[in-house]
């Protein structure tokens, strides 16, 4: 028998920690406990992420090497006339603020999260995929019980949960939404998993999925065989950024998370947060304008230049960043669903694992149980605007898992879902963690705010004084919430004490699970 591994997984369900803890105690390794979570999420969090999505998961090794294997959603290579497209707008509310998505067959790109955990698998795993595999069958064939967090998003998600019969077979019964404590299953899934353990991924792709897939296809939706059939999981090596003496690991271009996170910490590491107490009138100041500095280049020297080679060197240029520290301190003297996963054994082996289903296109693969993504419908996936993307080529994430090194080793290990939020929300809990020195439960509970398109939102916080005469970007309104909110993201991290002990924390506005084992 293997001896059991001692290790920390954080993440948004207690059963996705659970299919982690399982390979700890068969002995594997945080890569082995990444896929099996990521594989329970996609039943127990089948409304965040889906084996029909796409993501990243970026590993740091024992052996100190780093990778980001880049399982994000591709474009089709083919266009039709928007006429024969099945694409339309969805609104979603948030309790607090509503966003339109688009859904349909039409919103549906090429799908990349099973490739990608095969390939985890493949070269960093260790205990057999027949092993790592079982925990989501299990959950998928003989249910779970329906959590207050599960039922707050299909209650968010109904309009789209409801636009197809594959769909209601599996959120519905008696045609409503399941109920807290209700038992979902998700048994056609459960099959899938077992053929795909047995006969590999590529049933998927060119097997009799993937043809189920091209023949409804042909009622809307963009995706052809050479779509599935060419598919590819790339490495890449991570965005690598020192912020005040740490190394810190992310997603790299053409990803756009990271790299935004990126400069707005350059920005930020120009000003000495030292001087400012978290949550007063100037560190929300401070906040607001890092996020609208960080907005304004983005659409200036970013989106139009994605895919060039050199965007790494030109975006996080000396000039480029000073440009931006002139502007913040001009300033300062004036006064973004998805699911994330953080693993680390006691080897020194790393893993951050964020995916999604966007919000999914409603169109659920007959007798599958998976449904397929709707990221060619979300706006801030599509910044040229909806139907102008670039054919056969990987669609531009806010997706950040993010891996903190220091000397060389593994400390904290984090990132969020949150759609466009993900960039803003990540970079208040690096500064939380580096800048402020909170523990990481402190980081990640502390109120947050994101400025975007001149709203400013801001979860409660005890100095609401600090409202009063806000020194704002132009034109900026200010929303506060009533209250935390899935809004602001989910962080689960984990982090490695000076004594090698582990702390793990789950982030409550999402309902985080965090286990040490």
């Amino acid at each position: 028998m293997n001896r059991k591994t001692h290790g920390a997984i954080a993440a948004g369900h207690s059963k996705t920690a659970q299919a982690g803890e399982i390979m700890f105690e068969n002995g594997g390794n945080a890569f082995d406990a990444a896929i099996a979570a990521m594989l329970a999420s996609f039943v127990v969090e089948s409304t965040l992420t889906s084996a029909g999505g796409g993501g990243f998961l970026l590993a740091h090794t024992q052996a100190q090497k780093s990778i980001l294997f880049d399982f994000f959603c591709q474009t089709p290579r083919i266009k039709k006339s928007l006429q024969d497209v099945d694409f339309y707008p969805v609104e979603i509310n948030f309790g607090g603020a509503l966003q339109v998505f688009h859904i349909g067959l039409g919103s549906v790109a090429v799908p990349g999260n099973l490739m990608g955990l095969f390939e985890v698998h493949k070269e960093l795993g260790k205990l057999p995929f027949s092993v790592v595999v079982e925990p989501a069958i299990d959950y998928a064939r003989n249910g779970y019980q329906v959590t207050p967090y599960n039922r707050i998003t299909f209650e968010i998600l109904e309009p789209i949960l409801r636009a197809s019969h594959e769909s209601k077979k599996i959120y519905l019964s008696n045609n409503q939404l399941l109920k807290t404590d209700e038992i979902a299953y998700f048994k056609d899934f459960a099959n899938i998993l077992e053929e795909l353990s047995q006969k590999g991924i590529q049933e998927f792709y060119q097997g009799e999925i993937a043809d189920q897939i091209l023949q409804d296809m042909k009622e809307g939706g963009y995706l052809t065989k050479k779509d599935l059939q060419n598919y590819r999981v790339t490495k890449r090596k991570p965005l690598n950024l020192n912020y005040r003496g740490y190394q810190l690991l992310t997603n790299p271009p053409p990803s756009s998370g990271g790299i935004l996170i990126n400069y707005a910490l350059k920005v930020l590491e120009n000003v000495d947060l030292n001087c400012f107490k978290f949550g007063s009138k100037d560190h929300l100041q401070l906040l607001a304008a890092v996020m609208a500095l960080t907005n304004d280049v983005r659409k200036v020297n970013y989106d139009n230049y994605l895919y060039q080679d050199n965007i790494i060197s030109e975006f996080l240029s000396e000039k480029n960043i000073l440009r931006g520290q002139n502007k913040l301190q001009k300033t300062i003297n004036k006064w973004g669903s998805t699911t994330h996963i953080s693993v680390m054994d006691e080897q020194g082996n790393a893993a951050s694992v964020t995916t999604s289903n966007g919000e999914g296109s409603s169109y659920v693969i007959p007798n599958t149980g998976i449904m397929l993504n709707n990221m060619l419908g979300e706006a801030d996936l599509n910044p040229l605007g909806f139907h102008c993307w670039p054919g056969d080529s990987r669609i531009s994430s806010m997706m950040s898992p993010t891996i903190i090194l220091q000397k060389g080793k593994p400390e904290i290990v984090l990132g969020s879902g949150g759609s466009n939020r993900i960039r803003t929300v990540l970079l208040q809990v690096i500064s939380n963690l580096l800048d402020f020195g909170f523990s990481l439960e402190e980081a990640i509970s502390k109120p947050r705010v994101h400025w975007e398109n001149n709203l400013f939102n801001l979860e409660p916080i005890e100095q609401l004084k600090a409202l009063e005469n806000l020194q704002l970007p132009p034109g900026t309104e200010i929303a506060v919430w009533q209250e935390p909110n899935m809004f602001f993201g989910g962080v689960h991290g984990v982090r490695r004490r000076e004594d090698d002990s582990l702390e793990v924390v789950g982030d409550p506005r999402r309902s985080g699970f965090g286990i040490v084992c």
